[in-house]
Formats: C-alpha cells, structure tokens, sequence
C-alpha cells in the first residue's frame, strides 16, 4: 500500500490482538487529510481497538500503522504524549471533569501544552461559540443534557486544533434527532477547519444518508469500505 503526503492515515494489514484471542485482524485503509470517514460494525466488532491503536492506548502485533507519514511503530513511549498533541478524542461516555466547569473542561489541554492564560481564554470562547454552548461557558457538567455534553467533549478535542479526530461511538448515548445534530456539527467543523475525522458507530440508519465512505468491520475483520 502506498502512502502520499495527502494521507494522514494508513493501516497496512494490521492486527492488534487481545489476551483471549480477541482484536483486529488484517485491516487495511487510508483516510485522507480533511476527509470524515465512519468505521461501521456492531459493539465488540474492534471499532475502539482501531481507534485505540491510532491513539497507541493499544499496540499492534502485525503490520504497520502510519500516521501523518510516521510509521507508530518506531514511535517510543516517551514521544507518545507529543504525538497525541495533534490528535482529539470525542468519547461516547464524554469523559468530563464533573467537579469543573465547561470552561475548565474545554481548557484543559492547552492547559497541559503550557499555553498562556489570555491564549486559552480567547481559544476556549471561540471553540464554545462554535459548537453552540458558549452560554455554558461556567455551567457544571452535570447541569447539562447528553447533546450539550458531547459538544463539551467536540470543543476539548478540537480547541487544541488537531489534524485528526477520533470519535469512539460519540452518539451512541443521544436520541436520533440529538445524534443527527452531533454529526451534522461534526461535519461542519470538519469541513470549515480541515480536521480529518474517523468516527466509530454500531448505527448505519444514523450514518446511511451521509453518503460518507464507511469501513465495516465485524469479528475484528474488515468486511467493506465504501458506501
């Protein structure tokens, strides 16, 4: 498989295996730069191991992933941290500090990358404007409902401005017409600032009429990749 400087992403006949024998086997494809593509397949099909593996919480056994042209394998463990910098995670659980507020929440990487107070403020108004909650800007998480959590949880993965979403099933807790909204913000913000997107879902009537490539994958195995 080739690789070009258009791709962010390539699996090459991957495999990242479990201890009961469970995981991903021989998975390949590219995604390119800008470009929101659906990893489609029921729950425990390997969705979140490929996901996972991009954002080496998981590390393959076979194969090689290749990400913004760096091959993860010669990655060491000290560097992982500044590779996650150009990444952003979008979780179904959403993963928010509950004893912090939305602000706080959204701040906190460009916290941790050290960036200047006035930096962050600035950066955190107009990331919390653009998802539609700049309203919940010192709101308590747990004052919110499931749709205005998850648009927390779009703002902190992209207020840092990374190359690369990975949305681990981010609707699945949300009722059809919030989950529609999620993906309609996700597709918007993709498209105005460039971000790449690989969105993991159990849910084809949600994704269907998107007319998006989708990789299905069931029992850890790549069974299609367009739509």
């Amino acid at each position: 498989m080739k690789n070009s400087s258009n791709k962010i992403i390539v699996f090459d006949n991957v495999s990242a295996t479990y201890e009961n024998g469970v995981g991903i086997f021989d998975i390949s494809f590219e995604l390119d730069k800008s470009e929101f593509v659906f990893l489609m397949g029921p729950t425990g099909s390997g969705k979140s191991t490929i996901l996972r593996s991009i954002y080496m919480d998981v590390f393959i056994n076979k194969g090689k992933i290749i990400y913004n042209g760096r091959n993860l394998s010669k990655i060491r463990k000290r560097q992982v941290p500044r590779l996650r910098r150009n990444m952003g995670m979008i979780f179904q659980d959403y993963k928010l500090l509950e004893d912090r507020t939305v602000y706080d929440n959204v701040a906190l990487p460009l916290q941790i990358a050290g960036q200047k107070s006035n930096f962050i403020k600035k950066k955190v108004s107009e990331m919390l404007e653009r998802v539609g909650i700049l309203d919940k800007y010192n709101s308590q998480p747990n004052k919110l409902s499931g749709g205005e959590r998850q648009r927390v949880s779009i703002a902190r993965a992209l207020v840092k401005s990374p190359d690369l979403i990975l949305a681990d099933e981010p609707t699945g807790n949300l009722d059809p017409i919030v989950a529609d909204e999620i993906i309609d913000l996700l597709e918007e913000l993709s498209d105005s600032v460039g971000t790449a997107i690989l969105m993991s879902t159990h849910n084809f009537p949600l994704i269907r009429p998107r007319q998006k490539r989708f990789i299905e994958i069931d029992q850890g195995k790549q069974i299609t990749h367009d739509i």
